[in-house]
């Protein structure tokens, strides 16, 4: 179970403890230290270390006996993240399977409106911004929805660059995302794009130039 675990940085011991409490839903020390073979304190300290990453939270007390109550611990949203999810694959095989069955539009209309749901407020952000400001605040829009994008200067001018992209398994099924992309960025800028480069052709990041024929 720990090999399936990613999460790098951390012991064998504190993935261990992950995991006990994704098993469990949640548990006290003495629970985690006699299920995984430690000591009491080392998992104390283990505990305090994932508190501190925020891959654990403090629930309620418990009393499972004489002395004092006992913390219940649980995973955050933070730590759920780590073990493996599926989400990616099955949403590439849904687009795949849409693909082959000619439903080329149906993707086209969910893109744009996945988009539309977020244009509005894009919009808005850029509306009284011109230039180089502008351009900026479209690369901040952007790496907001994981496109890692930037403002670079070169020699012909100013050019947006999205270093990653978030649909990629996607992409690799049908162009939709990109055109639906470009078209959202030509929106945002207010002017025709030029594409300098192309992830999907080898580049390192998809890069445009505005206002070019």
């Amino acid at each position: 179970m720990l090999n399936s675990l990613n999460a790098p940085g951390l012991g064998d011991s504190q993935q261990a403890i992950l995991t006990a409490l994704k098993r469990r839903g949640s548990a006290t020390t003495p629970l985690l230290a006699a299920e995984l073979g430690l000591n009491v304190e080392t998992v104390r300290a283990h505990l305090r270390t994932l508190l501190g990453y925020g891959l654990v939270r403090r629930g309620p007390s418990v009393r499972s006996g004489p002395g004092r109550p006992e913390t219940v611990f649980g995973l955050t949203s933070q730590a759920e993240a780590l073990f493996p999810r599926r989400e990616g694959e099955v949403l590439q095989a849904l687009t795949s399977y849409l693909a082959e069955a000619g439903q080329q539009e149906l993707l086209g209309d969910f893109y744009r409106g996945w988009i539309g749901t977020r244009r509005e407020q894009a919009l808005a952000r850029v509306a009284h911004l011109e230039g180089g400001e502008r351009l900026a605040e479209v690369a901040r829009i952007l790496s907001e929805l994981g496109y890692m994008a930037h403002v670079e200067e070169t020699a012909d001018g100013p050019m947006l660059r999205l270093c990653h992209c978030p649909v990629r398994e996607l992409v690799e099924v049908t162009m939709v995302p990109c055109r639906e992309e470009v078209g959202f960025v030509t929106e945002l800028l207010g002017e025709k794009l030029t594409r300098v480069s192309y992830i999907p052709s080898g580049h390192a990041s998809c890069s445009y130039r505005a206002g070019r024929p």
